[in-house]
């Protein structure tokens, strides 16, 4: 049974999902399900110059890949226009709203005198008591806003935040060619669905008074507010694209788990003690709104790349290869799931991302690896000894465990009175084609006695010749 909680993401479909998105998605999700209560999912469409499909279908696919699903939903306020009309006739028909027919020129010269007048820019009111406009002409509505006193809402985090009627415009509800306004359709579509809690980011604060208003005059009751804090770059600086803010896909794109996205949004501006790694149901169980903090959250791009890191290890091995498999197929087409069974293990405990993790398995599938220029350096006519001696000791030893291949490997070195990295990095570079990869042990018994002796020949012909 549902605690009677509803949430909702509304985002507007005029770009890509980024993290502020989909962070105030996660906190509404985690709290919806922390109270077993319903997430609503509603597409705000209203400008219709700039929203596209490709951004519905971009922020669905978002939200789908992080594991946040709605009870509700996806709503299109392009198609609730009969109830948002119903909704301006009302507040017309009781005197809460008017037509304005003022001009854009005489509103412009009215700014203009304003500003000389060292006064603050807001509609006069003109319009407001005239009792026999020409509903034919071309006209805005606007709410008729209180004058005197002040409207009052309780933020969560804030307390009690008041603003002076004297403050408020007799806002735009309706435009002239009769498209309904955000705070409008906003306040309507919260009230319609149910929404207890809005939680949404502080720049919308200024929206809040406004929306109270309208809400009075529809005789709806205000839901409860939330208004978390902005996300900062490390430099304290709004998060933008130069801090490596891409869109929420790209992530996925480069390689990182959804559970290590879900996990780094909610510490930016939520807490539970020191902790820093959390698994998806330990955050459901955990999440309150009187833990998120007021100050604004830092993303940092290094933390983020540990906790993947911590949530690969921390993924069943057949989990991570299903995430895996695509990643591995657009490198080698050949690819399928039962060989990763075998490299997941090797790679899981050292990778950051899936894409490092999907570089990791090239030893496996590549033949005949080619090296690369850094490679190029440890196989030289110096490097033929350690090569030819371990040649040797794969051939002769019935053992490819670690510990065994580790003390020959120690013997050969010391015969050949080189350091131990002089032989395993022509072995590694022989392997795989270059200078970094799984541990050298652990790939000759993955590879087996045959394919690696068969690939140090190969190393050793290239030498020769």
């Amino acid at each position: 049974m549902g605690t009677g909680v509803i949430t909702r993401f509304a985002p507007s479909p005029t770009g890509t999902l980024h993290l502020g998105g989909a962070r105030t998605a996660l906190f509404n999700w985690l709290y919806a399900r922390n109270h077993n209560g319903k997430f609503i999912l509603r597409i705000e469409d209203t400008d219709r110059e700039r929203s596209t499909q490709e951004s519905v279908d971009e922020i669905i696919a978002s939200l789908k890949w992080l594991g946040m699903d709605w009870d509700e939903g996806p709503y299109f306020q392009t198609e609730r226009t009969e109830l948002y009309t119903s909704k301006v006739d009302k507040l017309l028909a009781q005197g809460d709203a008017y037509r304005c027919y003022c001009t854009k020129e005489e509103l412009d010269k009215r700014r203009e005198e304003m500003t000389a007048a060292g006064q603050k820019q807001m509609y006069d009111r003109k319009c407001r008591n005239l009792t026999d406009g020409d509903v034919s002409r071309p006209h805005v509505v606007r709410l008729k806003t209180p004058i005197t006193g002040s409207t009052k809402f309780t933020d969560t985090l804030r307390g009690v935040v008041e603003t002076p009627n004297s403050e408020l415009d007799d806002f735009i509800i309706r435009r002239s060619d009769g498209g309904v306004m955000y705070n409008f359709v906003v306040v309507i579509d919260d009230a319609e669905m149910g929404v207890t809690h809005v939680i949404r980011g502080d720049d919308h604060i200024a929206n809040t008074p406004k929306q109270v208003n309208l809400y009075r005059a529809l005789g709806y009751a205000p839901p409860s507010f939330t208004h978390v804090s902005m996300i900062l770059g490390p430099d304290k600086k709004r998060l933008s694209k130069r801090h490596g803010a891409e869109s929420v896909i790209e992530y996925r794109t480069t390689g990182y788990l959804p559970d290590a996205m879900i996990n780094i949004l909610a510490r930016m501006g939520w807490g539970y003690g020191d902790q820093e790694l959390f698994k998806r149901d330990e955050l459901i169980k955990l999440f309150s709104l009187e833990n998120l903090t007021l100050s604004p959250a830092v993303f940092d791009k290094e933390k983020l790349l540990w906790l993947n890191m911590q949530h690969i290890k921390g993924t069943p091995d057949d989990v991570l290869a299903a995430m895996l498999l695509p990643l591995v197929a657009e490198r080698h087409p050949n690819a399928k799931e039962s060989d990763l069974a075998t490299l997941i293990p090797l790679l899981k405990e050292r990778s950051k991302t899936l894409v490092e993790m999907a570089q990791g398995t090239d030893f496996y599938f590549l033949n005949n690896p080619k090296p690369d220029d850094s490679a190029k350096k440890f196989l030289g006519e110096k490097n033929r000894p350690a090569l030819d001696g371990v040649v040797q000791l794969i051939s002769a030893t019935p053992d490819l465990g670690h510990e065994n291949l580790n003390a020959q490997f120690k013997e050969l070195a010391a015969k050949l009175s080189i350091p131990m990295k002089d032989v395993a990095q022509p072995v590694r570079a022989a392997l795989t084609g270059r200078t970094v990869s799984p541990g050298v042990f652990e790939m000759i018994a993955i590879l087996g006695r045959d394919e690696s002796v068969r690939r140090l020949n190969a190393a050793i012909a290239n030498i020769k010749a």
